[in-house]
């Protein structure tokens, strides 16, 4: 397992952007290796996943933020840079950072940060 980190959420109006980031403690060979995946949840709901990030930058998103959202991230900082475009109010929620061996297999996760989107 890994410790994460996210950091950059906050509030903002619709039609604005957030730079989100996520930073991992270890070593840098095993985060090279590692899948990222962000979330969202609101009160009620499940974990849904936005996006992924392979360790040789393969991406995957879901289809309610393409176009709007990308993810990236750089192995030599073990850090994940989420970037959210063109928010809109049904994006509100709080975003997990994850880690784990495959896509969908996640078996570390961050503290989360709140996104609000208003109006």
């Amino acid at each position: 397992q890994v410790l994460l980190a996210e950091s950059g959420g906050g509030l903002v109006q619709a039609g604005g952007s957030l730079s989100l980031s996520c930073a991992a403690s270890g070593s840098i060979f095993s985060f090279r290796w590692n899948v990222m995946g962000w979330y969202r949840q609101v009160p009620g709901n499940e974990r849904q996943l936005v996006a992924d990030i392979t360790g040789g930058g393969s991406t995957n998103y879901a289809d309610s933020v393409k176009g709007r959202f990308t993810i990236s991230r750089d192995n030599g900082k073990k850090t994940v840079f989420p970037q959210m475009n063109n928010l809109k109010p049904e994006d509100t929620g709080v975003y997990y950072c994850a880690a784990g061996p495959i896509r969908g297999k996640y078996d570390s996760w961050g503290q989360g940060t709140q996104v609000t989107v208003s109006s």
